[in-house]
């Protein structure tokens, strides 16, 4: 069965509940992997997010940031990488890193896995991934941002070894804005 078909991403991650997952593999995501890829953000988002975004704040977002469109710019003009998590040869997560105006630092742009695997260090190793590609592309620093209510993000960036650099508070548009910190991880120690 294809991602892209209505609703696999949340059987696969219900079924995910109960099994204990023993295959992972993390692969270059194209422009064929963007439907799942969005999908996969609605999916996630719509779990994690009460609490920290309004449900109109959250539909603004993933309409803007995960439209077919948008990510195929951010890939063929903006030399945005996405990366995607294969469980069991299934989309269960995906990052996206670039290059930033300041010489040597990438930012993480996302980094998002299906609720039913957290806790079982998939997030740390695609987190690992993206972290040896943008070393591999030069760069001694790696920034994020993360929302200033996410806990638990934020919680598993430090024990991944970033800090927090600072505190911003982004106009996104549509009477909404990012209340967020940067975190930062130094990569030339590694």
């Amino acid at each position: 069965m294809d991602c892209q078909e209505s609703g696999f991403v949340t059987t696969f991650a219900e079924t995910l509940n109960a099994e204990k997952p023993s295959a992972a593999q993390i692969i270059p995501g194209g422009e064929e992997h963007l439907p799942a890829i969005a999908e996969l953000a609605g999916v996630i988002w719509r779990a994690c997010y009460p609490g920290i975004l309004s449900p109109a704040q959250m539909d603004y977002m993933l309409a803007r940031m995960y439209a077919l469109d948008t990510m195929r710019e951010e890939i063929r003009f903006r030399d945005i990488r996405y990366d995607l998590l294969l469980v069991e040869g299934q989309p269960a997560g995906f990052a996206s890193s670039g290059s930033t105006a300041e010489p040597g630092v990438m930012k993480l742009h996302k980094l998002y896995l299906l609720p039913a695997l957290h806790g079982r260090g998939l997030g740390s190793r695609l987190l690992r991934h993206c972290e040896r590609e943008v070393r591999a592309g030069g760069a001694h620093r790696l920034i994020l941002s993360v929302n200033k209510r996410n806990a638990r993000a934020i919680a598993a960036y430090r024990r991944n070894g970033f800090v927090i650099a600072d505190s911003v508070v982004t106009d996104i548009g549509g009477g909404f804005v990012m209340d967020d910190y940067v975190m930062a991880k130094s990569l030339s120690d590694e």
